[in-house]
């Protein structure tokens, strides 16, 4: 039978585009792409770079305040929201045009309509065009979702926030997972009123708990408003223009804006998935195997479409593994174990690996933490603290698990990542000598152990 195309991608983010340029670069397979909104997907246009400059930006009047301290002369001045995002759409118009250019020479035919599948091997454009492929590659990613309470349409997403006209005074952001409490940290740290609610005991569910009882205190510290075990009931307009708020405990407050950081859907609605055979879980994600393939021999699927791993480098990964699978005849898993992550929290957070309580559950174990007031800015007069953490194998000493809360963690982590990647033991960590004098030095000076467990 003869195709249009070798492949035909949905989804224009990394996953999606690494794997059509690939494929198309690499193994001169005939490739289709088909993007409905901007190349780039969540992490360049409504995710990772947006929000990691405005951490960087959020982080300056610290800087500033650490720098008298030092002895400089330095104003904190008033933050310009306008040129802020002047600068920073300018900068995602910029990477768009990247992504636009590598499919473009790679050879990959790209179509600005949605795409939806029809059967196996056909997809229909949402210009009334069909076109067939072989194989079909799903990475149309992951969309926020609201809370389904009264008002719910008076709040923003994290896709929204990018787009403001300006930053308001006062902000409520709902939610705990690392969304929320980033940009909690964010709009605190650029001059806004900020309270957070989370229906949870403790934000960041599914971290150590030791890593997040310290993060939740230091963003406490800092001035952010964390309320827990309280959630929205419902919103509406109050007379004034503002935002009113009744939360789960019958309190009411006023707000300039509420945004909610309440999780994320896979973007398989009304895409023709299941009436093609394509099975979806509870969430509406793909299934997929280890390979990325579905039920459909030909239709694969890769990235947050399949809610596995939802990382950007994990999706990029998942690109990789399909094209060595499918079109160089490598069959190739991606490994979801051990990845490295960083959560831009103010304090940030850098994580590989097990935390305390789950390792604890699987064996006997080891646990060498360490928290204490960096150099930097303890001299500055700071009482803020930073944590060092590793889970050891008990029998095996292998390090299960490493927790970093300081300036710079997600650096740290990639770095630390290889080593517990690789499988090292506590003797490896320790017989590695440290780089006096930094808050890192830490991570292979503790040689006794805090505590036991499991």
């Amino acid at each position: 039978m003869s195709f249009d195309f070798d492949l035909f991608v949905i989804g224009g983010g990394s996953g999606g585009v690494r794997a059509a340029r690939v494929a198309a670069g690499d193994t001169g397979a005939k490739v289709a792409l088909a993007e409905e909104d901007r190349y780039g997907g969540t992490c360049v246009i409504r995710g990772c770079v947006p929000k990691k400059l405005m951490v960087f930006a959020s982080e300056f009047p610290e800087m500033a305040a650490e720098a008298r301290a030092y002895g400089w002369d330095m104003p904190t001045g008033d933050f310009n929201w306008d040129s802020f995002k002047g600068k920073l759409h300018a900068e995602l118009d910029r990477l768009e045009g990247i992504y636009r250019r590598l499919l473009a020479n790679s050879g990959v035919e790209t179509f600005d309509a949605r795409a939806k599948v029809v059967d196996a091997h056909t997809v229909e454009l949402s210009t009334g065009e069909r076109k067939t492929a072989k194989h079909i590659l799903l990475a149309m990613g992951g969309r926020p979702v609201k809370l389904d309470v009264p008002g719910a349409e008076l709040a923003i997403t994290s896709n929204d926030i990018f787009h403001l006209d300006q930053l308001p005074g006062s902000m409520l952001i709902v939610g705990g997972g690392y969304i929320a409490s980033e940009f909690a940290g964010v709009m605190n740290g650029l001059g806004v009123k900020t309270t957070q609610f989370y229906r949870g005991e403790q934000i960041l569910r599914g971290f150590d708990n030791e890593t997040r009882n310290l993060v939740a205190d230091e963003m406490i510290r800092g001035g952010i408003d964390l309320q827990l075990n309280t959630n929205v009931v419902s919103l509406e307009r109050d007379a004034s223009g503002a935002i009113r708020v009744v939360d789960t405990n019958g309190a009411e407050h006023l707000f300039d804006q509420v945004m909610f950081a309440t999780g994320r859907s896979p973007n398989t609605d009304d895409m023709g998935l299941e009436e093609a055979g394509v099975k979806l879980g509870r969430k509406g994600e793909v299934v997929v195997d280890d390979y990325s393939q579905t039920d459909v021999p030909s239709i694969y699927a890769v990235g947050d479409v399949t809610d596995r791993v939802n990382l950007t480098p994990v999706a990029i990964r998942e690109g990789m593994a399909f094209v060595d699978t499918v079109f160089k005849g490598v069959p190739t898993k991606v490994d979801h174990e051990l990845i490295p992550t960083a959560i831009f929290t103010q304090p940030e957070i850098g994580t590989v690996g097990m935390g305390e309580e789950e390792a604890a559950a699987k064996g006997p174990i080891e646990v060498y933490a360490t928290s204490f007031r960096p150099m930097r800015s303890l001299f500055a007069g700071s009482d803020a603290k930073v944590m060092m953490k590793l889970i050891v194998d008990a029998n095996t000493r292998v390090v299960l698990g490493c927790h970093i809360v300081a300036p710079g963690a997600g650096e740290m982590i990639q770095l630390a990542g290889i080593a517990v990647k690789m499988g090292a033991t506590k003797e490896d960590f320790d017989r590695t000598v440290a780089v006096h004098p930094t808050m890192s030095e830490e991570m292979v000076t503790m040689k006794t152990p805090t505590r036991t467990a499991g």
